[in-house]
Parts: C-alpha cells; structure tokens; sequence
C-alpha cells in the first residue's frame, strides 16, 4: 500500500508534538509547520547515509532554528540514525538525553552543529559551504559534489549576525548553500509586524542571492523550489509561507503554538484533524518502513562515491587523506625548535603580532588545511602573509579570506570551516572586538572545535585609539569560558609555543593574544621543550630564598623582570614564573604548581587589564597590580605611568607589603 505524502510529514509532526508534551517544555510549532518541506528535501534530494554519518560527500542539513530541534531528532530517528532511538526521544529534554532542547553536535550523530543562539547556524552553515568550495577546488568535484541545506527562522533573519554571514556568502557566490525560511510570520511576542517590517527578496537580492517564494504546505511548489535551487548558480533562499503549529485547531498560526506544549485536550484535536489514530509515540510500521527506505537510499550513493574514490590515483588519494587526517606533529615540533633557536641568537624586540606573522608563516608551509583571515584587519592583525593566497568566488583555491568588517559572522563561519573536516580555521580582529565574537567562541568551546583566535591590540599599550579600543575585561571574560586556552605570550620564543599548543588542542578553541608594541626577547636560556606548554613556568629566579613571586603575562612579563632587578638592588630576592596559558597551568599536577609560585611567597600578579582572573593566585594579603577602569587616550608608556605599571611604583608597594 503506498504510503501518502502526508502520512510521512505528520510522523514528523506527532513525534514532536508527543515528545514536548512528555517533557512539558519545548517548541512545537515550528516543526509541525517545517514538516512538509523535511520530507521533500530528505526523500528527494538530500544526499546522507545514516549508517555513515561521517560520509565526507554527504549534504550538510543544518537547523538554524534550533529550538524546533525535535524536527531534527524525529528525522534521524525515522531515517534510521542509530544515534537517536524512541527512547531518547521519550527523554526529550531531560538530563543526558542526545535530544536535548537545542540541537548539541556530536560528530558520527547527525546532529551537525550547536544551535539555539539565532543566527548561529545560518552563519555556520556558510563556514560548511565555504569549505566545501575549498575541498572541491584542491580535489575536484567528482569527490566533493554536496550542498549545505539549511532551515532558518525569522528570529535567525532578525538577528545581525545573518546580514553579516549571508552578506559575505552572497559575495563569494557560494551556489552550493539552500536556505529554507520558515516564514511563518509568528516570534514568540506575538506577529512579526510587531518589530519587523523587511522586504526580504529585496534584502537578498542585494546581497546577491536568488530568492524563490513558495506554499511551505505544497508538496509540488517544495520539489520544484529545490529543483531550481540545486541549478542555480547563487545561494539560494526558499521563503516557505507556513503556518506554524501546523494542523492544531486552535493555535495553528499563534504565537501559543511556539514555545510551548499543545496540552492533552489540544493533541487529541490535532490528532482528529490530521487523521492520526495511533497512540503517543507510535509510528505505524508501513510509515516507518518508508522513512527508513529513504534512509537506505545513501548506502547506494556512497557506494558510488567510493567506486569514483577508488578510481582516483594513488597520489591524490594520499592527499586527500592526508588533507583530512593528517597533522604533521613531528614536522610541527621540529620547525618550532628551529625556529627558537634561531631566535634565540637573535634575540629580536618585536611585537607579539610580528612574531604572530612569523610563526603562521612557518606553519603554512606544511599544514595546508591551515585556513586563514582577518575582520579587515589584515595588516594590523598580521595574519596574512607572503604564502596567503586569497579565497574569492572566483577561485577557492587559496587560504586565506578577507571576512570584512564582520566580527561576528567571521568567528560563526570559522566554526563552520572546523565542523567540516579537519579545517583548522584562524581569525583575526582586535581583542576589544572579541565582544562582537563572544558568542561564537562559546559555541566553539562547546563543540570542542579546534578554532583559532587571533586578537591583536591586547590592551593598554595600543596608546592613543583611546577607552574605546583599549581592552581592559576581555582577557577576564575570555578566561571565564569553559573549554578554551587563552594564550598571551610575552615574546616570539612563547609566541611560536603558544601556536604549537593551539595547534595541538583538538579537542577546543584557542585565543592568542598579542601585542601592538614591540616586546623585548626574555628567555635567558635556550630549552628546546615547550614550556608553554604547561600554561606557566620559572623564568628567572635570582635565589632559591626569593621572598617574592612575580607572575604575569604578556607585556607585563618584561615589566616582571624589570622589578626584579630593581628589587634584587634592593636585597630582595625574587622569581618571575611567566603565564602564557592560566588554563594549560591550572590543569597541571599540584606539586608543579606549588613549585612554580611558591604560595607561601609574597605574590604579586602583573597585567594591564582587569585582575580578576589572578585572583585565583593571589591571597588577600598579596598585591595584584592590574587596571579595573577604563583606559584613557594618550601615548602607551604614558599609560603605562598613569595606571602605575613601572617597576617603581610596584617596587614601592612590594616594599611596603615586605615592611610590615
């Protein structure tokens, strides 16, 4: 007996509707609203194999509007996903459960990437496409022929992170990315025309987008939509007139049916209307069995795939796997340890952004997958170099992309490029943008993706730009977020470590921090181990009975070593132990760190910005010299002066602590 249209589309829809009844908390709107356009673009046209998840060649499908997640679970459910069984989907919502209230990445799941926050997803999904472009221009698209489809609310089209991604994907012609907008009309305050009033196939045409309008409801306006859509030659939106709620008698098209359960009475209406005799929870096993045919269709497709793989040669066979799995540690440690000790002849004053560039230069020569670019900021940032090649809609050959100013989006599409396959994307801006990136860098620390944050200007000493650019919190506030190393080093020995770590954390992003003004060399001797490494490490020491302890990070550890010397004149015994990383340090053993600081020392933690994050370090009866106001415009050691980080005036107070 064949099974209808609709028969398919309401699975979706009650599975949803039962699992945010179950948790009593959920949206089930949106779901019962998108389900027609799920199941002709899962049974049509996307290409993905859930007995492989991982399959390189699969379409990304992306739910942007990630409160609606129980259309995602209730797809790779019925498809026959093994990462979601009924069960979890019983446990919708609760502790544990993989069906969480917004979709979590887990990679081999199907869930793509973390959403919730609107917009974030619709700025990966032009990170996935990117990076496509870029497998497809270095392997070719007999491999790599895939698109990136993406369900996006009219919260993602509201909030500013949408113009500054799909801005930047219309500019690149990215051709392999299909919006779907849920253009339902309804946000949670109530209509739409409460707050927005926009012409959205003017606004996407001027970014450069082909714009198709069709009934969200009409299974043959879908098919034909995404038919058109995969020939164009533009990314495409689909604005999809639905109704959210779909199907409900009573709240099918309000604002009720959107963040909340149906209730029981409600349910039991919707199910008469829809024809839907069977009980919470059950699928009709002919119903089922369709979905699952339409799951079973990719182990045919990837079996085409690899027979166009296999016939590839052996040489660019290597490579693609190389490119895919391949980091080069030993090469990477190897050229690191070279590169100090040539430095260490040298011994040069640079700024950390400087050696920041040195080091990406190095890097690029033996990690191709190293993918590049700066919010406009390229040449202060320096994270450009002669061996970037720049990406554009004309050639994605390259590695390196001019984001625009677009703070933002950049961080959200570099989350992208990391969730596609074994990108390792860096960014620059200044650190007092890190704001503007915040919320994708938290993302980032949450999927564990190797991410790589470039923040230039990393405080005071950028002088006369003045409060508005001098960060004094953000080192405080990047610290604060679970799962990501900050790295600030105070040279180009610890600038080329600090990338060497970032290199190496897998399993989450990093934030360099680096300096406008030249820093002078610190290291006093030549150790080939990464000391970095362990997050913080003794730097000088001018007696085994030093009464003081001098930590700091950055520019301040100069500043460390300049009170050291003026205190040993005084008598009084010190050691600067350097802080590159607090969170490579605080995960050491105990004993190491008790070595390095020497707690029952007088402590005393240096850095232009905020002093909270020292806290952790130093007692209440210890000294932390740090900056808890805004900055001030003016000449950076005139700055310095006034906000008292000279070695003087710190003396002058370790002398008064020592006193009493």
């Amino acid at each position: 007996m064949k099974i209808k249209f609709n028969e398919l589309s309401n699975a979706i829809r009650f599975l949803s509707i039962d699992a945010v009844q179950k948790a009593n908390s959920g949206h089930p709107g949106m779901p019962m609203g998108m389900a027609d356009v799920a199941t002709v673009l899962f049974k049509y046209y996307l290409r993905f194999n859930p007995s492989n998840p991982n399959w390189i060649n699969r379409d990304r499908f992306i739910l942007s509007a990630g409160h609606g997640s129980m259309l995602l679970y209730s797809l790779l459910y019925l498809t026959g996903y093994s990462s979601i069984s009924l069960d979890d989907i019983k446990s919708f919502r609760q502790l544990n459960s993989i069906c969480a209230g917004h979709p979590e990445y887990k990679k081999g799941s199907g869930i793509e990437t973390t959403t919730g926050p609107l917009g974030q997803g619709l700025a990966n999904s032009v990170g996935l496409a990117l990076a496509e472009e870029i497998y497809k221009a270095k392997f070719g698209s007999k491999i790599i022929n895939h698109k990136t489809y993406v369900f996006a609310s009219d919260g993602d089209m509201m909030e500013g992170i949408s113009h500054e991604a799909l801005s930047l994907a219309g500019h690149l012609k990215l051709r392999n990315l299909i919006v779907f907008f849920d253009n339902n009309n309804i946000s949670i305050d109530g209509s739409t025309s409460l707050s927005v009033s926009d012409d959205y196939k003017k606004r996407f045409s001027s970014y450069g987008w082909e714009f198709i309008e069709i009934n969200g409801h009409n299974e043959k306006q879908i098919f034909n939509a995404i038919k058109k859509a995969n020939k164009s030659k533009k990314p495409v939106l689909i604005s999809c007139k639905t109704k959210i709620g779909y199907g409900s008698p009573n709240k099918q098209g309000t604002a009720s049916s959107h963040g909340s359960p149906l209730g029981e009475d409600e349910i039991k209406l919707v199910r008469k209307k829809l024809g839907w005799k069977d009980q919470p929870f059950v699928i009709p096993e002919k119903i089922l069995n369709e979905w699952r045919e339409i799951g079973k269709k990719g182990n045919k497709l990837e079996e085409e795939w690899n027979k166009v793989y296999d016939n590839l040669s052996q040489g660019t066979r290597k490579e693609f796997e190389d490119f895919r799995h391949g980091i080069n540690i030993k090469s990477l440690e190897d050229v690191i340890i070279a590169e100090k000790k040539n430095f260490f002849n040298d011994q040069p004053t640079l700024a950390t952004r400087q050696c920041s560039m040195m080091v990406i230069e190095k890097l690029k020569k033996f990690l191709p997958n190293l993918i590049g670019g700066s919010a406009d900021l390229s040449g202060s940032n320096n994270t450009k170099t002669s061996l970037s090649k720049v990406i554009s809609s004309k050639s994605f050959k390259g590695n390196y992309i001019h984001y625009g100013v677009r703070e933002h989006g950049m961080a959200a599409v570099m989350n992208g490029l990391a969730l596609y396959d074994n990108i390792i994307p860096y960014g620059g801006t200044f650190l007092i943008f890190s704001d503007y990136c915040k919320p994708s860098i938290r993302l980032s620390a949450l999927m564990g993706l190797r991410v790589i944050y470039i923040f230039s200007h990393d405080s005071i000493g950028l002088g006369e730009d003045g409060p508005t650019h001098q960060p004094i919190e953000q080192l405080t506030g990047l610290r604060s977020i679970p799962n990501l190393k900050v790295f600030r080093p105070a040279d180009i020995n610890e600038t080329f470590e600090c990338w060497e770590a970032a290199i190496k954390n897998e399993s989450g992003p990093s934030a360099i921090i680096l300096s406008r003004q030249k820093l002078r060399y610190i290291n006093q001797n030549l150790d080939e181990k990464n000391k970095s490494l362990h997050g913080g490490y003794e730097l000088k020491i001018t007696s085994h009975d030093s009464k003081v302890t001098l930590i700091a990070s950055g520019s301040e550890v100069e500043l460390a070593l300049d009170v050291q010397d003026e205190l040993k004149n005084l008598g009084i015994e010190s050691k600067v132990v350097s802080m590159p990383c607090q969170e490579l340090f605080d995960a050491q053993p105990e004993d190491y760190k008790e070595k390095i600081l020497e707690r029952n020392n007088l402590m005393v933690s240096l850095e232009a910005g905020n002093s909270l994050s020292w806290s952790k370090y130093v007692k209440d009866n210890d000294i932390s010299v740090g900056i808890n106001s805004f900055g001030q415009s003016a000449p950076y050691k005139d700055l310095f002066e006034n906000f008292n980080l000279t070695s003087n005036k710190i003396v002058s107070q370790i002398q008064r602590k020592i006193r009493k």
